[in-house]
């Protein structure tokens, strides 16, 4: 896709956190696109939704919570309707732990790059059913994130002889 060109699939580096709590099972993807930011920035650009994932997120929201499934974590510091659970200089993770599934997202930075991986660790069949619902928006939001994120560097990086 033309929109998502800078985006590249690349597997989380090695050292991050999601790699711990990955088992057999568990889902873990990763995307890669060239920022120069520290993790903390690059969440604070990347997940600046646009309104039609924030009309989703609500949606999501009404529909699941008589189910028990979470739509946000108000406590504490967070970044969008995530909280943050690991900050480092190189990783910042954001997610929580829910009935049905638990959910990490990670912006990794190495090498000029912003890592962007997400790890579910499903718990029941509704955990299974909801996650096959909502990959094909997990894809384009992500995709879409980070494609914003890279035109944010884009218009945002120093210009050569200024």
């Amino acid at each position: 896709m033309g929109l998502f060109r800078t985006v590249e699939t690349a597997p989380l580096p090695e050292n991050s956190l999601l790699w711990t709590l990955h088992a057999p099972g568990d889902l873990i993807d990763g995307y890669r696109v060239q920022a120069p930011y520290t993790p903390r920035r690059a969440a604070e650009i990347a997940l600046r939704f646009p309104a039609w994932v924030r009309l989703l997120l609500r949606l999501r929201g009404l529909l699941l919570s008589p189910f028990g499934l979470k739509s946000q974590d108000t406590g504490g510091d967070s970044i969008a309707i995530f909280p943050v659970v690991h900050e480092s200089t190189q990783e910042l993770v954001l997610g929580f732990d829910d009935r049905h599934l638990d959910f990490r997202i990670s912006l990794f930075a190495h090498d000029g790059y912003i890592h962007n991986a997400t790890w579910v660790r499903r718990h029941n069949r509704f955990g299974r059913m909801y996650l096959a619902a909502v990959m094909p928006f997990h894809i384009l939001i992500t995709r879409q994130m980070l494609a914003r994120l890279h035109r944010h560097a884009e218009r945002h990086a120093p210009r050569a002889g200024a």
